[in-house]
């Protein structure tokens, strides 16, 4: 069995409040760590049938970046549930929720 680490480094100011997030992988093409601005992780766990999240982002983020990474977030959500389920109709109304928050947030694509 082929396994993969997914590392993810958070430099944190006195508040405890993100200044610097890198993340590296040892599957990756690239070795070097990279550094983000934001990122979301979530995880289920059978035993509680919950999700466990970590969503973290730094103090420099600006906003409009904030608002598309949601918009980009919420998109490739649909696409994983659509892999993971192949349920199109609900896909498709996710699809036109991106579009009316894109609309809210003026994103531009």
């Amino acid at each position: 069995m082929k396994t993969a680490e997914i590392k993810i480094t958070v430099a944190l100011d006195d508040n405890n409040v993100p200044e610097k997030i890198l993340w590296e992988s040892t599957d990756a093409v690239n070795k070097e760590a990279l550094p983000v601005s934001s990122f979301m992780l979530a995880l289920w766990d059978p035993s509680y049938k919950n999700t466990l999240r970590i969503d973290l982002w730094t103090k420099e983020m600006p906003v409009d970046e904030m608002k598309r990474f949601f918009y980009e977030t919420l998109q490739t959500m649909g696409d994983s549930f659509l892999r993971a389920t192949g349920e199109t109709n609900i896909v498709e109304d996710l699809r036109d929720y991106c579009a009316h928050f894109a609309d809210k947030m003026e994103i531009t694509k």
